[in-house]
């Protein structure tokens, strides 16, 4: 079997068979988001391997909103590392790179309302996508709507992440209990566990974004 196949089995742990796939993309991606908690720049170019593994792994799986976001994933990965690269000037750390900084209550409301018809919109058009489509998905989408959720939530956490935005990591909470959820019914159990993780390193990088924005104002 193909490297990128599930079903390809990389080692047994308890009698759970571990695919390559879900291995070496949920290695991946617990180093890149420890990286981003701690303000690195060099958690985006290790996101890049995440989410090339995971497209091919929640594509299998038939978590096809997931599949989807892997793709924004990529792109903002670029985005994210050229522009925390590149901060305009004033938006500076000492490390010459973006610095951590809060949204003003008017966009955070205008952010939570665009995930929450975005969610509603995507959920319905990932539910008929084995009706639109049937020779690409020719099963239905497992969570259309809770899938969605972690699809819409993620985007917005990602938009405030490039902008190192302090609210990213209380978006990224939500998102990851969600998803912690769906894996564990779709019993990818290392990914929701991996999540489960996330879960509290996006509460260590709210708490050390926190603190950074407000050495930056001092």
């Amino acid at each position: 079997m193909s490297f990128f196949d599930h079903r390809s089995i990389f080692f047994s742990v308890l009698g759970y068979p571990m695919s390559y796939l879900e291995f070496f993309g949920t290695l991946a991606g617990g180093i890149a988001v420890w990286l981003s908690a701690r303000g690195n720049i060099w958690s985006w170019s290790i996101g890049l391997v995440n989410v090339v593994l995971f497209f091919f792994l929640f594509y299998q799986i038939q978590l096809y909103p997931d599949m989807f976001l892997q793709v924004f994933f990529f792109v903002t990965n670029l985005l994210g590392w050229w522009r925390w690269a590149h901060p305009h000037p004033g938006e500076e750390n000492r490390r010459k790179q973006l610095k951590a900084s809060w949204m003003k209550p008017s966009i955070t409301a205008i952010v939570v309302g665009g995930m929450i018809i975005a969610t509603a919109c995507f959920g319905l058009f990932a539910s008929r996508l084995h009706d639109m489509a049937p020779s690409v998905f020719p099963l239905p989408s497992a969570f259309p709507y809770l899938d969605s959720f972690v699809l819409t939530t993620s985007i917005g956490a990602t938009y405030l992440m490039v902008e190192k935005k302090v609210e990213c990591w209380a978006a990224w909470i939500v998102a990851d209990v969600v998803a912690t959820y769906l894996y564990f019914s779709k019993g990818i159990l290392l990914v929701g566990l991996e999540y489960f993780a996330f879960c509290i390193i996006a509460a260590y990088g709210l708490w050390q974004w926190s603190r950074e924005a407000k050495l930056s104002m001092s």
